[in-house]
């Protein structure tokens, strides 16, 4: 488990259940990104709630990998060319439902609130999918891997 994460917030993701059946035998992780389903209204949420930072297209912030006057973080892409894959599914997961400052113990300056209060806890698992089925599949794979391993020190 990662520092900032709750225990019993992993352990409540790690209990969640997946929509879809035909989940890929391969999937690992909390976001259901073959679900068609749960990708359009994950697509449609991320329009109304996070496009406006982190890009219609998941591009990021303009100079996302420079920090702000203020020394706080830009809003970065979701594609694959920025670090979202590099999270565990319980990061994202923390990080989209409390915010960035709140999972960092303000270790981290960013303007990324918390969106528990605005989305439900499938909600914010349909946006999570939403992105990472823009993804390649070479990132989707890394991205499993990573969440495998992560379960597996759990």
């Amino acid at each position: 488990m990662k520092p900032g994460i709750p225990l019993a917030l992993t352990l409540a993701l790690a209990a969640a259940p997946l929509a879809g059946a035909d989940r890929p035998e391969d999937a690992a992780g909390l976001f259901p990104y073959w679900d068609s389903a749960a990708v359009a209204q994950g697509a449609a949420l991320y329009a109304e709630n996070c496009a406006a930072c982190h890009g219609a297209a998941l591009e990021g912030e303009e100079d996302w990998r420079d920090r702000r006057d203020d020394g706080g973080y830009r809003a970065p892409p979701h594609d694959e060319t920025g670090h979202t894959w590099h999270h565990s599914d319980a990061q994202l997961f923390a990080i989209t439902k409390q915010g960035t400052e709140a999972v960092t113990g303000g270790a981290i300056v960013s303007d990324m609130q918390g969106f528990g209060d605005l989305l439900s806890d499938d909600e914010i698992r349909a946006v999570l999918a939403f992105i990472k089925a823009q993804w390649p599949e070479e990132i989707i794979a890394r991205h499993n891997d990573l969440n495998r391993r992560v379960e597996a020190q759990q």
